[in-house]
């Protein structure tokens, strides 16, 4: 029984360590869109990362750590800027694929470990999080915010739009402002410049409790 397991864990999870999530639900991530759209798959840009993209907040080379279906590159693509989507779901990346077809836009799409980014043999200028570090319990959180920065140039700017726990509509894996803070604080190679209260959209969550976070690499 042990084997089996073993061998299905190489064919699902391509052969990397599963995410929490991944062990609560014993599903890859791919799995959630296998079978219509993924709950977080709105088919449009997250609103506040339209109102970054709309104020020029991009700039240089772009890494959209775990981009889903893509509508964030896309939409940051279309500002002439190079962007690299990645994720661990190969089904999300071939919908994005085709949407870059369809809509014109260049864009590179990659399946990519966010916890082993520096695998990617790339540096950028600005990354964004756009629902991801929710998903990371507090022992991943380290692995993936190191990950993060083997990726960057010094200065750059990370943006961070996850599930909040103030409010009235929470969403799941919700993450405290002082989890946000211990996970870029001291030592860490980041710091916060900005955190704000904000929503992010699902397909069950109109506007769900967010935090919004400007940080910077140093």
């Amino acid at each position: 029984m042990s084997g089996q397991l073993e061998k299905f864990d190489d064919e699902q999870y391509g052969g990397r360590k599963r995410t929490s999530h991944e062990r609560m639900s014993w599903l890859p991530w791919d799995a959630s869109y296998q079978n219509g759209p993924a709950p977080w798959d709105i088919g449009q840009p997250q609103p506040a990362i339209a109102r970054l993209a709309s104020a020029g907040a991009f700039t240089g080379a772009v890494l959209d750590a775990g981009c889903g279906t893509g509508e964030n590159s896309l939409l940051i693509a279309s500002l002439g800027l190079t962007v690299l989507g990645v994720d661990v779901a190969e089904t999300a990346l071939g919908m994005a694929r085709e949407k870059a077809t369809q809509r014109g836009i260049a864009v590179e799409f990659a399946i990519a470990d966010a916890l082993h980014l520096d695998r990617l043999g790339r540096k950028f200028d600005t990354v964004l999080d756009s629902a991801l570090f929710h998903t990371f319990n507090a022992d991943e959180r380290p692995e993936y915010v190191a990950s993060l920065a083997s990726v960057t140039r010094c200065d750059a700017t990370l943006y961070v739009l996850c599930f909040g726990d103030q409010g009235p509509d929470i969403g799941p894996h919700p993450v405290s402002e002082i989890d946000l803070r211990e996970a870029f604080g001291p030592g860490s190679g980041w710091h916060i410049a900005d955190l704000s209260s904000d929503r992010l959209q699902t397909r069950f969550h109109h506007a769900a409790s967010a935090w919004f976070a400007t940080v910077k690499r140093t």
